[in-house]
């Protein structure tokens, strides 16, 4: 992630700090597990709806790089390493990083390891079974690195297939070929898997890669029409934003307070919630990637959150919260300490994120721009 640049669109860091604020608040109801009703549901539907807008939001802005090296005279194998590479040298070590701390906290509190550890080395702990209990937040991360690796592999494959298409039209076709094979996934999923419980969707089913690439893609698509149909893409933002709004509202309000939930609902939540959500977030995005610039007592503290919130994710749950309830149990302390506890969580989150960030994450960043890395790619 960029420091702070002019280069910065506002909007897009309203969505990644909106996005980051939704799966904190969700995972605030562990200091108060044992409450129930509605504000406990919503905070659920919270985690789920802000992992979906970093898939989208992900997918839109490698898309714009795919799309242009793709249509490049020097689009080859070593260009698409070269976009890995990059990659890498800003997810990777920070993702590494937690990985050791889950590891060594893990081994200080007593808890079994998993038995395939190795996987989580190769982002396959989640790639067609359930997300393992250790280090969960990592398996978004899972469907991150392999959605970058499928879309830019279909896309080489194209140089070898004779087609009188134009490059912009194949790099559509492969988008929405990967948007079908896992909505198809999900179909045998629903199909062949017994009706369960939402916590069994949201580790068997939300949670497992063969199952969810097709969410970033849904970004992706979107960053092919903001760069081919740009009048279109702007033309159309108030009304797309409204009926992104309104899909929104339905699907994360109006479902769980009518308790449409997968035990009478399992066709809906199994095969159409997710990629709903998709839709509803894609359609934000022409407004919000047209907002550049905002006052800065606005711009200033999304943006920062915006800056640091992958180091937020990957630390936020099971490393810093983890330790605190560990530490200090928070079930039957009353409300008072609840908010107490809940302000020192959220300071304690910022300040190391921000940390991390500072420290280890921008300069691991940094390394991709180093000469040598350039030079060896050119």
């Amino acid at each position: 992630m960029q420091a702070h640049s002019k280069k910065r669109v506002f909007g897009l860091d309203l969505m990644r700090a909106m996005a980051i604020i939704l799966v904190v608040f969700s995972h605030v109801s562990w200091i108060v597990p044992n409450t129930q009703g509605i504000i406990p549901d919503m905070m659920g539907i919270a985690g789920v709806l802000g992992v979906e807008i970093f898939f989208v939001l992900s997918g839109f802005l490698i898309g714009r790089i795919i799309y242009t090296l793709y249509l490049s005279d020097g689009f080859n194998f070593k260009s698409i390493s070269y976009f890995w590479v990059r990659r890498w040298f800003r997810t990777l070590p920070t993702y590494y990083l937690a990985l050791i701390i889950n590891l060594g906290i893990a081994i200080y509190l007593g808890y079994n390891l998993p038995d395939n550890l190795w996987m989580y080395v190769v982002f396959l702990q989640n790639f067609a079974t359930e997300m393992p209990s250790f280090f969960v937040e990592s398996w978004s991360l899972s469907i991150e690195e392999f959605a970058y690796i499928i879309g830019p592999l279909l896309l080489y494959a194209t140089l070898f297939i004779k087609m009188n298409w134009s490059k912009s039209k194949q790099f559509l076709v492969v988008t929405f070929l990967i948007i079908l094979l896992f909505t198809v996934t999900k179909w045998y999923y629903a199909v062949n898997d017994d009706v369960q419980t939402m916590r069994y969707w949201n580790s068997h089913l939300k949670a497992v890669v063969i199952y969810r690439i097709d969410a970033i893609y849904y970004g992706v698509l979107g960053a092919f029409i903001c760069i081919v149909k740009p009048k279109f893409w702007k033309q159309s933002k108030y009304i797309s934003a409204l009926i992104s709004a309104l899909l929104l509202f339905v699907l994360n309000l109006v479902v769980p307070l009518q308790y449409i939930f997968i035990e009478t609902h399992p066709v809906f939540w199994n095969l159409w919630y997710l990629p709903l959500n998709s839709i509803a977030v894609l359609l934000a995005l022409p407004l919000l990637s047209d907002l550049k610039k905002a006052p800065k007592l606005i711009s200033r503290p999304i943006t920062f959150i915006s800056v640091i919130s992958y180091a937020i994710y990957v630390f936020h749950y099971s490393i810093i919260l983890q330790l605190m309830k560990n530490k200090w149990a928070s079930e039957s302390l009353p409300k008072i300490d609840i908010l107490i506890y809940i302000i020192t969580y959220l300071s304690l989150t910022i300040v190391i994120a921000y940390l991390v960030y500072r420290f280890f994450e921008k300069p691991m960043t940094n390394l991709r721009d180093s000469s040598k890395i350039r030079n060896y790619f050119k």
